[in-house]
């Protein structure tokens, strides 16, 4: 009789065991199923954000090149006044050299 309450005393606590297996089961899967659909909204999350510095990079370097073209204008048209003004004061050295050279 020892040997059967033996047997009926390690057979109560495993039912309950594998009841308390289910339920750690259970929140592993609910738990993992919530981690995955966090993961999920996570990386696409971070597509989308990918995709908005992409644009913005194109709308950067668009703006860039936009910016460049102007300021080669700009050089464009100040370049004659530059070419004049150089040649004007090297034209002025050259006459304050010259009335230094007929000075007595």
């Amino acid at each position: 009789m020892s040997s059967c309450a033996s047997e009926e005393a390690t057979e109560k606590p495993f039912p309950a065991e594998a009841i308390n297996a289910e339920r750690i089961r259970s929140s592993m899967a609910r738990l993992t199923s919530n981690s995955t659909d966090e993961l999920e909204k996570l990386m696409a999350e971070l597509e989308r954000l990918q995709e908005f510095l992409k644009s913005e990079t194109g709308r950067v370097q668009r703006e860039i090149e936009s910016v460049l073209d102007g300021i080669g204008i700009i050089i464009e048209a100040i370049a004659p006044w530059k070419t004049a003004a150089l040649s004007s004061a090297q034209n002025s050295r050259a006459n304050e050299r010259d009335k230094f050279k007929r000075w007595p």
